[in-house]
């Protein structure tokens, strides 16, 4: 009797561990921020050089700014910081945030999943600026139901971004053409944040337009384009004297 008592609570447990596998949905936030996500997160978020101080004002006073400099600077956590602000004053409906998917000589075929799986580690950094700014629980709840959108540049194609703040990271991977194309999704009510470093740009040489686009957007009086340097670096000091002679 007592060997099929057991039998009967084993049969049960394994039933349970198997319905809790099925039932559980694979999500880019399953991971260390998820795990994370009731410690204490940042909510307060000041600029450390004048560069940054420019750039947050920047963001505060023009529909779009471009955020120009070496890696280290803060550009994109300063954009994604801005983004969750603005959001959660009511001033936008909605965050969206979009990377190029750059392949470093491989295919994103070979990766297992769907399109959010497939893109999951190129968007990675994008999780854990919104997960430090806002907690993971709840970046996976505005994510789940729409209020935050992470895409690949290409999916922002033929769309107008109203009530949005619209994040551009790594925009040093894009060519001429494609930020063209999103810069002109800007829709009203809607801030947008180009940020990028031209020195670092994966693409071939001569492809990259971010260069070329700052320089021309920088002459009109509604476009702020900043260009932080090696003086605005809060990562390591030794990442600064790197990148001098890199």
């Amino acid at each position: 009797m007592a060997k099929k008592s057991r039998k009967n609570r084993y049969d049960k447990n394994e039933q349970n561990v198997h319905s809790m596998f099925e039932s559980r949905q694979w999500h880019p936030l399953d991971d260390e921020i998820d795990k994370q996500r009731d410690k204490k997160y940042v909510k307060n978020v000041k600029p450390r050089s004048e560069g940054q101080k420019t750039l947050m004002d920047a963001i505060k006073n023009y529909n779009l700014a471009m955020a120009i400099g070496p890696a280290g600077t803060g550009k994109t956590y300063l954009a994604i910081t801005s983004a969750v602000e603005a959001l959660e004053a009511g001033e936008v409906d909605r965050i969206i945030l979009a990377r190029p998917a750059m392949e470093a000589g491989e295919s994103l075929g070979y990766l297992p999943g769907d399109m959010h799986e497939k893109m999951a580690p190129y968007l990675r950094p994008l999780y854990d600026a919104l997960g430090d700014r806002m907690g993971g629980k709840k970046v996976r709840q505005l994510i789940e139901d729409g209020t935050i959108e992470i895409a690949p540049i290409g999916f922002m194609r033929g769309r107008t971004l109203n009530n949005a703040f619209v994040v551009i990271d790594e925009a040093q991977n894009c060519t001429y053409a494609q930020i063209k194309m999103i810069v002109s999704r800007l829709g009203w009510n809607s801030t947008m944040v180009v940020t990028g470093d031209p020195d670092q740009s994966d693409l071939l040489e001569g492809l990259s337009g971010l260069a070329d686009i700052s320089n021309r957007l920088g002459a009109l009086s509604g476009v702020a384009v900043v260009r932080l340097s090696a003086d605005d670096i809060v990562r390591h000091p030794l990442v600064s004297e790197m990148l001098g002679v890199l």
